[in-house]
């Protein structure tokens, strides 16, 4: 089940990189990733299937983890309105999504507050 892992971090050089190593040490391969500063604060999403090494990594490297959630990470075909059309049927379900980047090879990942909505809208 792909999970995605909230890690805040400090808006400054390496904490992107520190975070990634930690992963990578304890053998956690991180699927999918995005990260941003919102207020000032750095928040570093990453999608991983092994959510209780990955906890474990983070914060054993003393990270702090905001949150974890599950989400969904859907194939998207590599072509114009592939995306688009993923996403118009979720909207037309009535499902609200609050987060969505791209894994490396190339899923759609999409986070809100009903995944189980997401999954059946996707599903038509």
């Amino acid at each position: 089940m792909p999970t995605d892992l909230i890690v805040a971090l400090v808006d400054q050089p390496g904490t992107l990189a520190k975070a990634s190593d930690a992963l990578g040490r304890a053998g956690v391969n991180i699927d999918g990733a995005c990260g941003y500063v919102c207020d000032g604060q750095g928040l570093y999403h990453v999608l991983v299937q092994d959510v209780e090494r990955g906890r474990r990594a983070l914060l054993n490297g003393g990270f702090i983890l905001e949150d974890e959630r599950r989400v969904v990470a859907t194939p998207v075909e590599d072509r114009p309105g592939a995306a688009a059309e993923l996403l118009r049927r979720v909207a037309d379900a009535g499902v609200n999504v609050d987060l969505l980047y791209m894994t490396l090879d190339g899923r759609l990942v999409l986070g809100g507050p009903d995944i189980a909505k997401i999954e059946q809208a996707l599903e038509r």
